[in-house]
């Protein structure tokens, strides 16, 4: 080497070490598609099983939906006494010339209660006690059987609320026609339990 000149730079190779071809490595689903049974590879048997049970499962509920029997729905029930609520409902001065009110009414009670999922086991009859177009009220008569000494039942499903309560519902729901706010104020419902 001779002073001050400097020598030719030199290019260092790296040793290129042979890439292992990903063919040699087996891929983790690979022994799925193995044949286990026959031409059934283990992924058609998984499936299989899996499909298997949700059919199992699907036809299991439809079965049980259809044989399903609501005991309660089926009871007989023994009704030795009965309970009657006396309903006075005030007519609005817009209906008061309706003459087939009174009739339209008992129809209409008749439907509430004898449709009524908690009470049209027990109802029995609707009847006009007193119909006043001086004072605009009709009165009816609301008669239920229900089993006899059963004071939680008279609490809670006979009880005064809840007998107004379906029929304040329903004129809600429902107006009678050219006569819309009938049974709309609460006011206007009177209910007595004998």
């Amino acid at each position: 080497s001779t002073c001050g000149l400097s020598s030719p730079p030199r290019i260092w190779a790296r040793e290129m070490k042979p890439v292992k071809k990903a063919a040699n490595k087996e891929s983790p689903w690979s022994s799925c598609n193995k044949n286990v049974v026959g031409r059934c590879k283990l992924w058609m048997i998984v499936t299989s099983i899996f499909l298997g049970f949700i059919i199992v499962i699907i036809v299991g509920l439809c079965l049980a939906g259809v044989t399903y029997v609501d005991e309660d729905e089926n009871e007989i029930l023994e009704l030795s006494s009965n309970k009657t609520f006396l309903v006075t409902l005030k007519i609005p001065e817009e209906c008061v010339a309706e003459e087939d009110l009174p009739h339209l009414l008992t129809e209409r009670l008749t439907d509430v209660y004898s449709t009524s999922p908690s009470l049209s086991r027990y109802f029995t009859s609707v009847e006009i006690m007193d119909f006043s177009g001086e004072n605009a009220t009709v009165t009816y008569h609301l008669q239920f059987g229900v089993p006899s000494d059963d004071e939680n039942f008279m609490k809670y499903m006979m009880s005064e609320e809840l007998v107004l309560g379906i029929l304040l519902q329903d004129f809600h729901d429902q107006n009678i026609p050219g006569c819309e706010n009938l049974g709309l104020d609460p006011a206007s419902l009177l209910l007595n339990g004998k």
